[in-house]
């Protein structure tokens, strides 16, 4: 049987209309005990998944458990992506068992989720777990997540993959919504964004822009 390509992409990648970014947790005192990545390329990570949302227009949910009473504030990198949001603060660890959020997440109507946040174990494959149990698609994004130790964040990811979802990256979800460089709309706000939050792949942007005028697009 003859199989005929088109060029058109494939159903499971995302775009900047198909999905709805949740972001959970991202707190100081949840980041102390997290192990399993280093505290400063995590908070890239999560400003540059944050950034990569909001220039996109992907309707974004945030939460925080016990704000106020242990856990502090959402980082910064995050609630300055999204200025005037209010993030939901909750009791629950699983933020599936939040009626706030589930009123959120019917209220954007999405049927895929992008998340990530503290802990992996904890935190996240709650709400990945509950989400595919009814019928979500939920991927998942690995190096904006962190857990107090390697084991802990390694199993929990295999949990969720077992279970149905996605495993991704940061720069991943930001490349995945640009996708095409001679989209010219948002070529400068995903090379800036990747400049200022991409690593070495940024300061190769940087290097290429400054030395010769480089451009992808064309």
């Amino acid at each position: 049987m003859t199989v005929n390509a088109k060029p058109t992409p494939g159903s499971q990648l995302i775009s900047p209309t198909d999905h709805a970014l949740i972001m959970i947790d991202f707190q100081s005192q949840m980041s102390f005990a997290t192990k399993s990545i280093d505290a400063v390329l995590l908070r890239n990570n999560a400003a540059l998944v944050a950034h990569a949302a909001a220039g996109f227009k992907v309707p974004a949910i945030l939460t925080t458990v016990a704000e106020k009473s242990f856990s502090g504030p959402l980082f910064s990198e995050i609630s300055d992506a999204f200025p005037g949001q209010a993030m939901l603060d909750r009791t629950s660890m699983n933020t599936w068992e939040d009626a706030a959020v589930i009123d959120e997440v019917n209220r954007i109507g999405k049927r895929r989720l992008v998340i990530c946040g503290l802990w992996t174990s904890v935190c996240i494959v709650g709400p990945a777990l509950s989400a595919l149990d009814q019928g979500f698609e939920v991927y998942v994004i690995a190096d904006a997540c962190g857990d107090v130790s390697d084991e802990a964040h390694d199993r929990a990811m295999d949990r969720m993959v077992q279970a149905g979802a996605r495993p991704m990256t940061s720069l991943q979800y930001l490349l995945e919504l640009q996708r095409d460089w001679a989209r010219g709309e948002t070529y400068d706000l995903t090379t800036g964004i990747a400049r200022k939050f991409g690593g070495a792949y940024g300061l190769g942007i940087i290097y290429a822009k400054s030395m010769f005028g480089a451009s992808e697009g064309h």
